[in-house]
């Protein structure tokens, strides 16, 4: 990190006159078709001719497009959304050859997030005055926060989501992001649904349940919406943004509380260990497929990972099939699988285990062994038989950004209990 300056995005909600509105809604549009377009001409060259289409090659094409009669609509706008739009694409098609993700999709008119991005040619922003290209008038910001001293913008992305909002994002060098004085803590984290969080200091951090409080709200706007006739009517158009809102609304507080709670996490501790959970899979359980949603357990590993990453600490994620629950943080024992009710239990050795704060406190002696041995320390454990077997206690651990084991360890299957 020494000598690395962070790229930050520093997002704000503005008010955009109705003229400004209908300048970025035909922005968004040509945005779109040019991306559909340009993917299209892509996905035929490979199909017919087995030919690869770079950006170089559709940024020509845009230019042949804009002379059309039929496209040439795509000057009233400015270029430069156009030409990011490609370089979306080529960034897409970047990862699907990479198989870091699956084959870029069209845009769609009701589905796909409205944005446009604007690098530097294509916006003025100084002495918080933020102009856009084709535009007279600058936008009305609210500028919530204030950006880092001396920061240029290095690209603006405006966008609406489904509620109608409109907000604008500026990418910037800050300075102010750097390692935090190193400390000696360390923290294992047990994620779960009664708790949010359990840390291996006993502390739990209880679960909002953001959509189970807003869930009479949002099945009346629902219900409303369905009772609307099905097209482009303005009164489902309304209701719509009524369901949009309510959903905003629980994602709005669900962001801030996983980022207050990991920035506090981070800046308390040097090592912090949690384990790979695989969200996916556990969302085809449909008795808790809602909850896990509404947990947010994805985004919060995503926040302490770019987090841990700023400050200068150290993210451990420990195996999935490491039985975090079930092994005996006292003397070792690996117990029987336990139902999901049962929250406290006692062990063999006599010792009464809280459920959560013994997953957390196994988590954390997982995560240590890796980090002070390395990956493969296998520490001898009892079964609850009293046969002795080797366990892997540490060798499930990996550091974040390593490659982890996804599959099962040789002998007994150790998963989560």
């Amino acid at each position: 990190m020494a000598g690395h300056v962070v790229k930050r995005a520093f997002k704000y909600r503005f008010y955009p006159s109705d003229a400004q509105a209908a300048e970025l809604a035909r922005t968004f549009g040509c945005v779109r078709k040019v991306y559909n377009l340009a993917l299209a001409a892509r996905s035929e060259a490979w199909t017919l001719r087995r030919e690869r289409v770079g950006y170089g090659q559709t940024s020509a094409m845009l230019t042949a497009w804009k002379q059309t009669a039929e496209l040439a609509y795509l000057n009233e706008v400015s270029s430069v959304p156009l030409q990011q739009a490609l370089r979306h694409l080529q960034s897409a098609f970047t990862a699907f050859f990479a198989k870091r993700a699956g084959h870029p999709r069209c845009k769609s008119k009701k589905r796909s997030r409205r944005s446009a991005e604007y690098t530097t040619s294509g916006f003025c922003c100084r002495d918080g005055v933020l102009k856009l290209a084709k535009m007279s008038e600058p936008l009305h910001v609210v500028w919530s926060r204030p950006l880092p001293p001396g920061a240029r913008p290095s690209t603006v992305t405006v966008s609406q989501d489904r509620t109608g909002r409109w907000f604008v994002s500026l990418l910037v060098d800050d300075p102010g992001v750097g390692p935090l004085p190193v400390t000696d803590t360390a923290v294992g984290i047990d994620a779960g649904l009664s708790s949010l969080v359990t840390l291996s200091t006993g502390e739990k951090i209880p679960n909002p349940r953001h959509e189970r409080r807003d869930r009479a709200r949002l099945a009346k706007a629902q219900r409303e919406l369905a009772r609307k006739a099905k097209g482009n009517g303005a009164n489902r158009a309304k209701a719509r943004r009524r369901v949009a809102r309510v959903h905003a609304r629980i994602a709005d507080r669900r962001r801030d509380l996983l980022n207050k709670l990991t920035t506090r996490l981070v800046r308390e501790n040097q090592t912090l260990v949690i384990e790979d959970l695989s969200v996916s899979n556990m969302l085809k359980n449909h008795s808790l497929a809602r909850a896990i949603s509404d947990a947010g357990w994805r985004e919060m590993r995503s926040m302490l990972e770019y987090k841990a990453s700023w400050y200068g600490r150290e993210l451990i994620v420990v195996d999935r099939f490491f039985p975090s629950s079930r092994l005996c943080s006292a003397c070792g024992t690996i117990g029987d699988r336990m139902p999901l009710h049962v929250r406290t239990y006692m062990c063999d050795c006599g010792a009464t285990l809280d459920r959560d704060v013994n997953a957390a406190n196994n988590l954390l002696a997982a995560g240590l062994a890796v980090s002070v041995c390395g990956a493969g320390v296998r520490p001898q454990r009892n079964t609850p038989g009293g046969r002795s077997a080797t366990k892997q206690k540490a060798h499930g651990a990996s550091r974040e950004n390593s490659p982890s084991r996804r599959g099962r360890s040789q002998g007994t299957p150790l998963r989560h209990g």
